[in-house]
């Protein structure tokens, strides 16, 4: 076709910035500004141009086509055609249109230049929709046009050029543009043409945690080959996650998580004969589900870049990322705005509590959208069967695209086989504000249709999809009505999955961690099976072991780098307060229940006054053990920086025992008072009471544990269901045990603080505390609310007296 119209337009990324998304659309003004303005930061941009919106603008009018999409538009609306027909007939008008010669010249001008540029004839580009209304931070626009990766060749890149402008007009994007009230007239379409990057490995990153909004942190997830199998979900990804104010710190590595997927499957280039479908997916190898995509320096690389790019446009960012397979480079190939959280108020916190229930666990997964749902489960592996699916419904399948989403907004709740936190079905789930379970990987195969089921996605990163309907309750939280006190109120931290969910309470820091809930649920295996793995001599137990530490060299390193991330994450929540990490305190019967445990562990009559706490960690059977922990510890408070962990001894009878723990501590890197460490001392035990003063000259302060010392004061097992009315930390024996302490340590410069449910459950008793003159109560976070009324309260009262 002859020009009829003036030039079109091409422009450089060069000469792109943020405001030209009128000009280009809002990914490649993005793609412009990140290469403009963040090159002098070391972040690589893949070089590339865009076509303007003028020119499909120019390529309706010249192919006449304004008035037949009008009119399949109209008659959508009018219901004289269905969305399916007129969508499809639209695609079908544009993809038949044709570029004038001069439109064509300007677009493979700059393809030819892009090539020469790079040294490669033939480049191999991607070929990205960019539209007018897209990547804003009031409306996502995100995955509703089409992207066309690996094409080669003058003809192949003019025909994916026009089916990214059919691409506005898939059903998705027109359905979307109907909801977000944008007028289809006055969204254009500009081409993006960028250098491809052939990735070893690629995926997604967010400056922020996309499950609760915590803003401290950059997510990242990665898989093998190109990142398109994360964004559609054929993968169950690697997760990685860093803390950021500690970044820019010398000699710090503060990543605070690492979660291996199984990455089973792969896209890569399908090298031959050029084409518009030239990738493939292909089954990743035994080595690459084994290890991570990632190496340490690559993820702290990456969190640096998405640091500078959410400065750089001071907001919260979705930013896609890939490995170059041939220089092992990293490099950005694209940045949005984030659209759900961070347009959140986090001024009210929503918290969902399951009913205590013995409900089987069917499935479990990557958890999205802090939620709880239930309903009956229907199967869909196809978005065509839209209408067959229930309203409310709890749907079921392999994974989700786009075309997907009117289907997911009938589901009361969504759970897939594949898939991660940042993949579509993660992502548009969020948007919906419909709770998801991804990645379970069987979900397909084992749930029918009509089964009754429970999802459960607020208990932390990991959701739960129980068998039945289980009745739940939800809390809100008023952050700004609540109260505040001179006495410190701090929250108790059991895992560090769900630890982020708490991070608007306005605590004082977290008085107690137990690290035992990360040795059973993250580890699972006994420390001692890990240093001395031929003494498990049953060869299943052995091979159940080895599955667990398979990715590394070292069994030993497995739970110390384990044990070191669970409690870098707690630490992180709360940094730079205080966060009490309290030493292993399991009894024989929980450590024998571990993997390997039974090869270790003594048969004890009473493990609850047994071979536990401190003793334990001196003892001949257990100290390589505590060592690990030890190592955990200095790890997390040396190596990534989280100095406001001050450790704590669980259980500690004598001084004498107090002094060789300490040593063991000191000769393993954690010497108290060496770098600002701090080390308290569970008061448990009424030796630790009758000889505070000489407990207090070896630690910095006290922790009452209530269970226990009611329990060693009067006499009564906390587990008897025939003494239960007896046992109560109210008695004025229990009481005398804790004003004492307290008066001893302040005499002596220590602090004390409490961990239970009892100053919440009965105001008598924190006002009791709160007399006492005791420095911080700590509380489950579900009751924090509770139990700052109460505190206040109490305060009140005293002061009112006075």
């Amino acid at each position: 076709m002859n020009s009829t119209t003036s030039a079109p337009q091409i422009y450089w990324y060069s000469q792109l910035r943020a405001q030209d998304i009128a000009l280009v659309g809002g990914k490649n003004a993005s793609l412009g500004e990140m290469y403009n303005q963040l090159h002098q930061t070391g972040i690589r941009v893949p070089n590339g141009f865009a076509t303007s919106a003028q020119l499909f603008r120019d390529f309706l009018h010249q192919n006449q086509l304004e008035h037949p999409i009008n009119t399949l538009l109209d008659a959508m609306k009018n219901g004289t055609a269905t969305l399916t027909e007129a969508g499809e007939e639209i695609r079908e008008l544009i993809n038949h249109g044709e570029f004038t010669d001069d439109q064509e010249r300007h677009i493979l001008d700059a393809y030819h230049q892009l090539g020469l540029q790079v040294g490669q004839e033939g480049l191999a580009v991607a070929v990205r929709s960019s539209a007018t209304a897209e990547d804003l931070p009031e409306a996502s626009f995100a995955g509703q046009q089409e992207s066309y990766l690996n094409i080669q060749g003058d003809q192949h890149v003019l025909d994916a050029c026009k089916q990214c402008f059919a691409s506005l007009y898939t059903d998705r994007a027109i359905v979307y543009r109907q909801e977000q009230g944008f007028p289809h007239q006055q969204v254009a379409l500009s081409i993006g043409i960028q250098q491809m990057v052939e990735s070893e490995c690629a995926g997604v990153m967010f400056t922020l945690d996309t499950e609760n909004g915590f803003p401290d942190v950059v997510m990242i997830s990665g898989s093998w080959g190109l990142g398109e199998s994360i964004v559609k979900g054929t993968v169950t990804p690697d997760k990685f996650m860093v803390y950021k104010p500690l970044l820019e710190q010398p000699g710090l590595c503060p990543i605070i998580e690492k979660v291996r997927g199984d990455k089973q499957k792969k896209m890569v280039f399908a090298h031959g004969e050029p084409s518009l479908s030239p990738t493939i997916t292909i089954p990743t190898s035994v080595d690459e589900r084994q290890y991570l995509v990632l190496t340490d320096d690559e993820i702290l690389q990456l969190s640096r870049w998405a640091v500078l790019i959410e400065n750089h446009y001071g907001r919260a960012m979705d930013i896609e990322w890939a490995k170059d397979s041939q220089t092992k480079q990293l490099c950005i190939v694209q940045a949005r705005a984030e659209t759900v959280e961070a347009q959140k108020s986090h001024d009210v916190l929503v918290n969902y509590q399951l009913d205590h229930t013995n409900a089987p666990i069917l499935l479990e997964g990557a958890s999205v959208g802090g939620a709880v749902a239930n309903g009956k489960t229907y199967t869909v592996l196809s978005p065509d069967d839209i209408e067959q699916f229930p309203e409310g419904a709890i749907l079921v399948t392999e994974r989700t695209d786009p075309d997907w989403v009117p289907l997911m907004k009938k589901a009361a709740g969504i759970i897939t086989d594949t898939g991660g936190p940042t993949s579509h079905a993660a992502i548009v789930s969020r948007e919906l504000k419909v709770p998801a379970i991804v990645g379970t990987g069987v979900a397909t195969q084992i749930l029918p249709n009509g089964k009754p089921v429970t999802l459960s996605c607020a208990g932390g990163t990991i959701g739960q999809v129980y068998d039945g309907i289980v009745n739940f309750t939800t809390q809100r939280i008023d952050i700004k009505s609540l109260p505040s006190t001179r006495t410190q109120v701090m929250i108790n931290a059991a895992m560090p999955d769900g630890i982020f969910h708490w991070w608007q309470l306005p605590c004082s820091g977290i008085g107690l961690t137990r690290i035992e809930f990360i040795i059973s649920s993250q580890i699972g295996v006994h420390p001692m099976a890990l240093l001395h793995p031929d003494k498990v001599t049953d060869p299943n137990v052995r091979k159940a072991i080895e599955q667990r530490y398979s990715s590394f060299t070292n069994p030993p390193d497995f739970f110390v780098d384990t044990l070191a991330l669970g409690i870098s994450k707690i630490a992180a929540s709360q940094y730079p307060n205080p966060v009490i990490v309290r030493m292993s305190d399991f009894k024989s019967n929980e450590y024998r229940g571990l993997l390997g445990g039974t090869f270790f562990e003594l048969h004890e009559e009473n493990p609850m006054l047994g071979l536990r706490g401190a003793s334990r960690y001196y003892h001949p059977s257990y100290r390589e053990a505590f060592q690990l922990e030890c190592q955990a510890i200095a790890a997390a408070r040396h190596d990534k920086g989280f100095d406001n962990i001050i450790i704590m001894i669980p259980f500690c009878r004598t001084v004498d025992e107090a002094d060789k723990v300490l040593e063991i501590m000191a000769q393993t890197g954690l010497q108290r008072g060496k770098n600002g460490l701090q080390v308290y001392v569970m008061c448990e035990i009424p030796s630790n009471v009758i000889l505070a003063e000489r407990f207090a000259e070896r630690f910095d302060g006290f922790s009452i544990g209530s269970n226990d010392l009611t329990q060693l004061v009067l006499g009564i097992d906390r587990d008897s269901a025939e003494l239960k009315p007896m046992f109560d930390a109210r008695d004025d024996a229990v009481k005398r045990m804790i004003e004492h302490v307290i008066t001893v340590a302040h005499s002596m410069g220590c602090k004390v603080g409490i961990c239970g449910q009892a100053p919440s459950d009965h105001p008598e008793f924190a006002e009791f505390l709160v007399n006492c003159g005791i420095d911080s109560i700590s509380l489950n976070p579900d009751s924090f609310a509770k139990g700052c009324q109460v505190i206040a309260q109490a305060e009140q009262s005293i002061h009112s007296e006075d």
